[in-house]
């Protein structure tokens, strides 16, 4: 994950929270750039990696390749896995907060 992306993401969101309590607007410099799209999609890369990586050792383990053990194979696919539930979690609180909001009453 680029904890970078996130940080400056971060930024923005105090900066977006300081305007809109009418507090005065920090300087330009101060805010880190980052668009959400690309903090995600790095994300979701870096998911997609870690399973295609277990996914290679398991295919180079299973034709018998002997740089390959079963350890190192069960150790990645565990990572990949968990990257993975981590991302539908993350999903799955984001959906509940669109869900929250959009039930607001006005």
């Amino acid at each position: 994950m680029n904890v970078s992306g996130v940080g400056g993401l971060l930024a923005e969101m105090r900066a977006a929270m300081v305007l809109a309590q009418g507090g005065s607007a920090p300087k330009v410099d101060a805010i880190a750039t980052t668009d959400f799209a690309s903090v995600l999609k790095s994300s979701l890369d870096g998911v997609a990696q870690a399973q295609n990586h277990a996914e290679t050792m398991q295919k180079g383990f299973v034709l018998g390749n002997d740089k390959v053990s079963l350890s190192d194979v069960m150790i990645d696919m565990q990572k990949a896995n968990i990257s993975f539930q981590a991302t539908v979690q993350v999903r799955n609180k984001v959906i509940a907060a669109y869900n929250d909001i959009m039930n607001m009453q006005v």
